[in-house]
């Protein structure tokens, strides 16, 4: 969106249905589209920049916004928690200071192996969503193209989008035990509704004019799933299960609430040791370092997102091209091993001409 001046009429814009070398869709003119632009005007000086109205942020904003708003927090926090022990606002053993809390680092690092914690949590996490993955993708593009069969998954998948996760605990207990299975699994069950819903719910954004032109074109219905719908769809599935990786890693403090004979009990384990046997502050360290640890994955998620999509994301394409090389080698390779047979009216009007003395198959 320009802050600078409003576009004229003869501006054009591709949008991205035209990057990614789709028919592009008709906008109609919004009935808002006159006043909503009132904002792109230029005037009101540097102040009214920063209150326009869904405007792209710069780098710098949000790099300048993000670290203010990280030392506000900290500033709270060692506000409240200045001065000694008994003078303070509040109690150490309720929040520790920020000095407090960091000095134990070395601790957490070394005495309670923070990297092989959180490599365990990381591959619970992994396994259990990838698991989601491969169940709800093809159950939600199915419940998406058939109606009926949307109709028979809807009461689990209401069922498991609104369960409390909590809940899934003793029953994973008495259906898993309490070893590795059992986090894995909890993963799973708390993930593959909402990603069942998602993957349905993207396969029936598709237009339906693009299911029209492929069967006018001769298309079958299974070709109208695997190279129209699903591959339309991916886009938005795939920003799905980037969102919700991260809700699935906020699970883990309850996928590992027991730790089974001598295996790594996570990063959820470290924070029910600490609360129970302490120190608190490695209860604050753990809880800063999830969110970091969600957050770098996902922006390798979104990196990936972005060279797989590059018409929907504006990425460079370096993974839609070594995808696009691998099917047409993949096509190539199968036409070589099966060679594919002409339909009967064909074979009919076009004999095979064979050299003399060699007999037809039986």
């Amino acid at each position: 969106m320009s802050d600078s001046s409003e576009p004229q009429p003869n501006d054009k814009a591709a949008s991205p249905a035209q990057a990614g070398g789709l028919t592009p869709v008709l906008e109609q003119p919004s009935p808002l589209s006159g006043p909503a632009r009132l904002s792109e005007r230029p005037g009101g000086g540097f102040l009214h920049r920063f209150f326009m109205l869904r405007k792209e942020a710069p780098l710098w904003e949000v790099v300048v916004f993000g670290i203010l708003c990280v030392g506000l927090v900290l500033g709270l926090w060692w506000f409240v928690t200045l001065g000694e022990p008994e003078e303070r606002r509040l109690s150490p053993s309720v929040l520790p200071s920020p000095g407090e809390t960091f000095s134990t680092f070395h601790g957490l690092w070394f005495d309670r192996a923070l990297t092989r914690n959180t490599y365990a949590s990381l591959r619970r996490v992994t396994l259990g969503f990838g698991l989601a993955a491969v169940v709800g993708i093809p159950l939600g593009v199915l419940a998406g193209c058939f109606s009926w069969f949307r109709a028979f998954m809807a009461p689990i998948s209401i069922f498991g989008r609104n369960i409390p996760v909590a809940a899934l605990i003793p029953l994973t207990f008495s259906f898993f035990g309490i070893g590795e299975q059992q986090k894995i699994m909890f993963i799973f069950i708390a993930s593959v509704a909402f990603i069942l819903s998602d993957s349905a719910r993207a396969v029936m954004d598709v237009d339906r004019r693009y299911i029209d032109t492929a069967y006018t074109l001769g298309a079958r219905r299974r070709q109208v799933i695997m190279k129209v719908l699903v591959p339309l769809a991916l886009p938005d599935i795939f920003n799905s299960l980037r969102l919700l990786f991260g809700l699935a890693f906020g699970y883990i403090m309850l996928a590992e609430l027991v730790k089974f004979g001598g295996e790594s009990g996570g990063l959820g384990d470290i924070i029910n040791t600490s609360q129970r046997q302490g120190p608190r502050e490695h209860i604050l360290l753990v809880l800063m370092i999830i969110p970091l640890v969600a957050l770098a994955i996902d922006r390798v998620l979104f990196w990936i997102q972005r060279e797989l999509f590059p018409h929907r994301y504006g990425g460079m394409g370096l993974l839609n091209s070594a995808v696009q090389v691998a099917l047409h080698g993949w096509e190539s390779l199968k036409g070589l091993v099966f060679k594919p047979s002409p339909p009967p009216h064909l074979r009919s009007a076009f004999p095979v001409t064979r050299p003399p003395g060699e007999e037809a198959p039986g």
